[in-house]
């Protein structure tokens, strides 16, 4: 019982931060929470052996990822219509935000991870590192060429600060 009162004090105190980093890696809300739900799911079953909680989910969520991101076709499908235009937000700030995820969400699986677990998690290379199951220079060098590729993407702003 007390593993049990601990797994739900987990879940009801950290889900909206794992959440968030489940919508920076698949860059969709219902597929976020499909991806968390899922990495909650397969932690519960270690959750006796695991002694830091959630780093342990985090590497359960970009394992996850990865895997249904190498499965998973792009879902592009050929449509007689054209989708509306997206009116972009006026408020700047916000726009530049927007565009900077979406040229996130435009990078290579691992590199997009990286990026997410380096800057928006603020986790140190080594730590990305053991998450990800690979050498602190192979994280140094993926953040490299996403970095280079988002610097190269016309879409971002060049005032949105790196």
């Amino acid at each position: 019982m007390a593993d049990r009162a601990a797994y739900q004090e987990f879940v009801a105190t950290r889900a909206d931060q794992l959440l968030r980093t489940a919508y920076l890696l698949t860059q969709n809300w219902a597929t976020a929470e499909d991806l968390l739900q899922e990495s909650l799911a397969k932690a519960w079953f270690a959750w006796t052996r695991v002694a830091e909680p959630e780093p342990y989910v985090r590497k359960i969520m970009v394992t996850t990822y990865t895997s249904w991101w190498r499965r998973r076709w792009r879902r592009e499908l050929p449509s007689d219509t054209l989708p509306e235009e997206q009116v972009s937000d006026l408020t700047g700030q916000v726009g530049d935000r927007e565009a900077l995820w979406r040229a996130v969400g435009r990078l290579p699986a691992r590199q997009r991870a990286v990026v997410v677990l380096r800057f928006y998690e603020d986790l140190p290379v080594t730590e990305v590192a053991a998450l990800l199951g690979c050498e602190s220079g192979t994280v140094k060098s993926q953040t490299a060429k996403a970095l280079a590729k988002l610097r190269l993407d016309e879409s971002i702003s060049t005032e949105v600060a790196w």
